[in-house]
């Protein structure tokens, strides 16, 4: 029963996805996202940090797979609760207008 709502879950994420992509809204999400995370600072604190990181563990040392497994998260909690909710809003006005899904 689990791997249903599962699999149902990943079948309207993929539906969704599809949508966005055949709009173009997705590109447009896509754009309006990097320019928040530029305006608010996001870029340089990934920027330092995978600095740090690199400084961290050597140059010599670290591979690309290891780098994005410790950064990735980090990076996720770096964006700011107000961006991810904007860009949330943003998927429910689009859903809302194309509810044929």
């Amino acid at each position: 029963m689990v791997a249903s709502k599962m699999n149902k879950d990943a079948q309207m994420r993929e539906a969704i996805n599809q949508k966005l992509i055949e709009t173009g809204e997705r590109e447009c999400l896509k754009e309006w996202l990097r320019a928040k995370l530029t305006e608010c600072g996001w870029k340089d604190q990934l920027k330092a940090l995978c600095k740090e990181v690199i400084k961290e563990k050597g140059l010599e040392h670290i591979t690309v797979d290891d780098s994005m497994a410790e950064i990735t998260p980090k990076g996720r909690a770096l964006v700011p609760d107000s961006v991810k909710k904007e860009l949330l809003q943003r998927i429910r006005t689009f859903l809302a207008q194309h509810a044929s899904l």
